[in-house]
């Protein structure tokens, strides 16, 4: 069995296999934040040392596992399955120029995702987020795909009003989403996987969490994490940041990830 990410269902799926002896894949094993308050950082570790074969995105992933005790005779060094996607993908959502029909100028908006509990389900937390985004939007123009748990909660604690004029939309589908990402001057998120998309992309992003389990983005890409305080995120949005080119290569983000993993698991590649 195949099993991706760090989604509860990966770890029951896993855990499932496992009982009825059925070997386990992970796809992007070995990553971590360190913060164990975080339900993925659950899923993550059980998950991995469940598996039989572990396919790492990164270096430090490989690192990450082998603190943990895993053998090296596990691991398969196949790359970034995300980066595949993305390069598949792009094309695609470039020809929608999504900006454009939101009457968006391209390199210039800033394009916000928050979903993560630690932000959204504090009312005290999201009403500075919240006070935050009405400040940048003063000055440059922002829209906000709003995910449910979010829009529940800013409904819940009457927030809306205090977000001023931040564009407020349904959330979107992968190609359109990764079309505004595409065009945007700014991100500011809590997802993980936006994380390497701007950073594959050369476009800066603004991670409102303590950690990270990506900590490629941050040293070879173009992420930053900041706390979630109206001054932080105020101040990063208005100094220091600007476009910038795409990292020249970080190593086996180069959309071929998944032909690693097919010869992994059918010739027993370990790509060291």
């Amino acid at each position: 069995m195949l099993v991706y990410g760090d989604v509860n269902s990966t770890v029951a799926a896993t855990l499932a296999a496992v009982k009825i002896g059925v070997r386990v894949a992970h796809v992007e094993a070995g990553l971590r934040s360190g913060d164990r308050t975080m339900p993925e950082e659950h899923n993550r570790v059980v998950t991995d040392h469940l598996a039989d074969l572990l396919f790492a995105p990164s270096r430090d992933a490989i690192a990450n596992l082998e603190r943990e005790g895993i053998g090296r005779d596990r691991i398969a060094f196949v790359g970034n399955v995300m980066i595949d996607t993305l390069v598949r993908a792009l094309p695609a959502a470039r020809s929608l120029e999504t900006h454009q029909a939101l009457d968006l100028r391209a390199g210039s908006f800033v394009l916000v995702t928050l979903h993560r509990p630690s932000n959204v389900d504090n009312p005290a937390v999201l009403s500075e987020l919240c006070d935050s985004l009405a400040e940048v939007q003063a000055r440059r123009q922002v829209v906000f795909p709003v995910h449910p748990r979010s829009r529940e909660q800013l409904r819940q604690w009457d927030l809306t009003r205090r977000l001023g004029g931040v564009r407020l939309i349904d959330p979107i589908p992968y190609l359109a989403m990764l079309s505004l990402i595409d065009s945007a001057g700014l991100v500011i998120t809590d997802s993980g996987g936006v994380q390497e998309e701007t950073t594959f992309l050369g476009v800066p992003c603004l991670t409102v969490r303590p950690n990270t389990e990506r900590p490629i983005t941050l040293t070879h890409g173009t992420n930053k994490l900041l706390p979630p305080t109206r001054e932080a995120l105020v101040d990063a949005c208005q100094n220091g940041l600007s476009r910038r080119t795409p990292p020249p290569s970080l190593e086996r983000w180069d959309g071929r990830a998944g032909e690693r993993i097919v010869r992994a698991l059918c010739d027993g590649a370990r790509f060291d």
